[in-house]
């Protein structure tokens, strides 16, 4: 009696899978011509075109599901450096200042993606259905990870798109469709991410308090005990279970955020650096050059000139 070849019967879902990618492309290059982020007129639903290598770019990421069909990025976080290409998804569960860099587009290639804004109320409505049979509690998550995209994905994606088409439908459909999205990416290896997150009274639930205050409030002094209150854990496991999630301490992430914010402010808005520097918190403005230099590379003002000199500059809180 003869076997199925496993490699024969995987070949239907890899070429459903390039298909889907392409045609993906094609459709986000058809809708965005400009550089950057353009948001369409479904609720969340952003798409992305770059049509040349970027510098290193501070970012602040938001949860958020980004679905890449084109290209190469990199994004380091806390040290650790995460590589995206055209058969990855980036899902951010929680708020994290990253570096990032476009390290492989052309203007016959762009490097292009749909991203997707994730709601956490949303994920915990299907995470209470009866039907949705939590695995095992996740003991360590992490804040940004790394996905294999598979053809449901893909399909849900495309679907999504398809609204775009379709205007009436939006207001009905489009929370279908992502809830849909959602539920392939629960299902999915870094679903566990996202349920840690989610689910009230896990640690990284509690965790992900601490950082969300503590992005609202980095230009405050840091004191961890409070942090450790917001969280309702001791310091040290607070400290152990925030870097597991961020890959950060909380001085890190403060200091990220405050020199994150600072750049685009002084960027953006024209600020020198010495109100950038008080309005992010910093007492010295020498201290915040010394730092500002140590983390970018050189000093502030010389780094957000030669930023301005180059012309194809987005803005530095955009992908």
């Amino acid at each position: 009696m003869q076997t199925a070849n496993p490699k024969i019967a995987e070949l239907p879902s890899q070429t459903e899978l390039v298909r889907l990618r392409a045609e993906l492309a094609r459709r986000i290059a058809y809708r965005v011509h400009s550089e950057g982020k353009e948001a369409t007129d479904v609720p969340g639903l952003s798409l992305y075109r770059k049509s040349s290598p970027s510098q290193c770019t501070s970012a602040a990421y938001e949860p958020e599901l980004i679905v890449f069909v084109q290209g190469e990025k990199c994004i380091n976080v806390g040290g650790t450096t995460l590589v995206c290409n055209e058969s990855t998804f980036l899902l951010t569960s929680i708020d994290l200042p990253v570096i990032s860099q476009v390290t492989k587009a052309s203007p016959e290639e762009p490097i292009l993606s749909l991203m997707l804004k994730l709601e956490m109320t949303t994920v915990r409505e299907i995470l209470s259905q009866e039907e949705f049979h939590l695995p095992e509690a996740v003991c360590e998550a992490r804040g940004m990870a790394v996905g294999e995209t598979t053809v449901e994905l893909l399909q849900a994606c495309s679907r999504l798109l398809d609204l775009l088409d379709a205007p009436q439908d939006i207001p009905f459909l489009s929370s279908l469709i992502q809830r849909e999205i959602l539920y392939r990416l629960l299902r999915g290896p870094q679903g566990k991410h996202l349920r840690a997150i989610a689910t009230l009274g896990e640690q990284s639930n509690r965790t992900a308090k601490a950082v969300a205050w503590l992005r609202e409030n980095y230009a405050k002094p840091l004191r961890v005990e409070e942090l450790a209150s917001v969280a309702q854990m001791g310091v040290s496991t607070l400290h152990h279970h925030f870097r597991s999630l961020t890959a950060m301490s909380p001085l890190q992430y403060q200091k990220q955020l405050r020199l994150h914010t600072a750049r685009v402010r002084m960027f953006m808005d024209g600020l020198d650096a010495a109100s950038a520097a008080f309005e992010v918190g910093y007492e010295s403005p020498s201290q915040f050059s010394r730092e500002y230099s140590r983390f970018f590379g050189q000093p502030p003002m010389r780094d957000i000139n030669s930023r301005r000199l180059n012309s194809s500059a987005v803005a530095l809180d955009s992908l």
